[in-house]
């Protein structure tokens, strides 16, 4: 199954439901994050290695996919995989086996797989970052997790959820929200979508000091305040027309731009902040042309150049 969606949206919560509605349920179910391991430690890791197969490798080490043996495997941001590693895992796939690191011995799995990515990877094919043969092994079932503004008939619903919830593990008695916050709360377009607005609840539970979550607790974010319009209430296309991916370039240029000024140009920081991982930072970095002296250095605590971490 392949789950598609913007950064935010819930993929790992959607993969862990399948799992547990499936008949794998008892069963192991494991994630992994292909963008936040190492391009070097990638094969082993999934894989396992055999004790002595490189230099650390003192003892045999199980892979993710024989620790998902039997169960479900998630291959959470799939697209950040490196062309040689999608090679391999193509050959995983097929064959059902998997060889570790420095072994001679193959080892049958029954892993069932659930990828997930933010990115179109129809057009990664046809950029040639991502190979045509393994998508087709990954897209049996199609799975598209809407994000927050398409859906906002369902923001009270989590605002009330994540209230209770954090409400309950810092000690709060929360008993609702104001309907001026949450006016501002469904009239804010949510970049971050649900994660977004999990971790702007949690500390609007915080820093409220009432029986009610109110205006004054939600903080801003990124420069924007919580009560930022809408993309609904953004201008219309003029009658002489615009150049669409010009706009929408100049907007994820100011964005990140945005993040790494307040983080000092610290690249590992910025990208949590923009809830992507770095390796895709760094590609949308070098494709908008974004350098350090982009970043403002006017701005309290920044460096001259953007960081890797």
């Amino acid at each position: 199954m392949l789950l598609i969606g913007e950064s935010g949206t819930g993929k790992e919560l959607a993969a862990r439901a399948l799992h547990e509605l499936s008949q794998r349920a008892d069963r192991p179910f494991v994630a992994v994050n292909c963008g936040a391991i190492p391009e070097t430690l990638l094969e082993s890791e999934l894989f396992g290695h055999v004790k002595g197969s490189f230099t650390g490798a003192h003892a045999d080490k199980q892979g993710l996919f024989e620790a998902a043996h039997t169960g479900t495997l998630l291959l959470d941001e799939v697209a950040e995989l490196p062309v040689p590693m999608q090679v391999k895992l193509l050959r995983v796939l097929q064959e059902r086996k998997v060889k570790p690191v420095g072994g001679v011995v193959e080892r049958e799995i029954d892993v069932r797989i659930v990828a997930a990515t933010n990115r179109d990877l129809e057009t990664e094919v046809e950029k040639g970052t991502f190979r045509q043969d393994l998508f087709y092994r990954l897209d049996v079932i199609r799975l598209r997790l809407p994000p927050l503004r398409e859906r906002r008939e369902d923001l009270p619903l989590l605002v009330d959820h994540f209230l209770r919830k954090f409400s309950a593990e810092h000690g709060r008695k929360l008993a609702g929200v104001d309907p001026e916050a949450m006016q501002a709360l469904m009239a804010y377009h949510f970049p971050g979508n649900v994660r977004e607005l999990e971790n702007l609840v949690e500390r609007a539970v915080i820093l409220s000091t009432g029986d009610r979550l109110t205006l004054d607790a939600l903080p801003t974010l990124g420069g924007l305040s919580a009560s930022a319009p809408s993309l609904a209430s953004a201008p219309f296309v003029p009658e002489s027309g615009l150049d669409l991916e010009r706009v929408v370039e100049d907007f994820e240029r100011s964005i990140i731009i945005s993040a790494l000024e307040r983080t000092g140009g610290n690249r590992t920081e910025a990208a949590r902040l923009l809830g992507v991982s770095f390796r895709s930072l760094r590609y949308r970095l070098s494709k908008l042309g974004i350098t350090g002296a982009d970043v403002s250095s006017d701005s309290p605590d920044k460096t001259p150049q953007p960081t890797e971490g």
